[in-house]
């Protein structure tokens, strides 16, 4: 994921690169370490406790910073940049509460030819969950087509791809991972219904190894000169 997220961005050691979202910076770490940058990527995050999980100090390459994706898109963070030249958001879009107003500020903070990332699940999924998370699931994501255009409305030239790999986790293991409520669309249901959903799983999914597609939409914005904007499509 690390490496398509460089790719996506086409990631130069000379950038200056933010991470909204970062959570424990796992993404940031890896890029960092192939990069090398020249100036550290900073992991945004509101939780301080996700942040202090980098390490302190933080491994070189990352520079914490609490923060929201809201803060730093109307100016509220202080940042050690004046512009970003690659922003990426991993699967924390959907936490936006308006996801167009958000978009459009974290595109005002970038440099020209700046580039920003947007790594989410689609509309729907093919995970062995029980069948009310899946509804859930499909009733509360956003439409990475939605995205894409409001990224095009923020004023930035953008294009949408799917990138799939083929999961395999043992069935107890990830029994253990819905019960420990490892997406945060779990955390909208209560202990009880948990455990009946695992009981759920766990009839409909009796193989000992689970096999299942992790799809992702990346989303990818470019400011570009009004005379440099190529032909239009996906």
């Amino acid at each position: 994921m690390s490496a398509r997220i460089a790719e996506a961005l086409r990631l130069k050691a000379t950038d200056r690169i933010a991470d909204i979202g970062s959570g424990t910076g796992l993404f940031a770490r890896e890029v960092a370490k192939s990069l090398q940058p020249r100036h550290p990527i900073l992991c945004v995050d509101p939780s301080e406790a996700m942040l202090r999980q980098i390490g302190m100090p933080p491994s070189p390459g990352l520079t914490p910073l609490v923060a929201s994706a809201e803060d730093i898109a109307e100016g509220r963070a202080d940042l050690p940049y004046e512009q970003l030249d690659a922003v990426w958001l991993k699967e924390s879009v959907h936490h936006l509460a308006d996801p167009a107003g958000t978009l459009r500020g974290l595109t005002e903070r970038l440099a020209p030819g700046g580039r920003l990332l947007v790594v989410m699940l689609p509309a729907t999924i093919r995970y062995p969950l029980f069948e009310a998370a899946l509804t859930r699931f499909e009733e509360l994501q956003p439409d990475p087509a939605d995205v894409l255009g409001h990224l095009r409305a923020a004023g930035l030239e953008a294009g949408l791809t799917h990138v799939e790999h083929e999961l395999r986790i043992d069935r107890d293991k990830y029994m253990g991972m819905v019960r420990a409520r490892y997406m945060s669309l779990l955390s909208t249901f209560s202990d009880s219904e948990i455990e009946k959903g695992i009981e759920e799983m766990g009839i409909a999914h009796p193989e000992p190894v689970l096999v299942f597609p992790d799809r992702f939409a990346f989303i990818v914005g470019e400011l570009v000169e009004a005379g440099e904007r190529r032909g239009g499509g996906e």
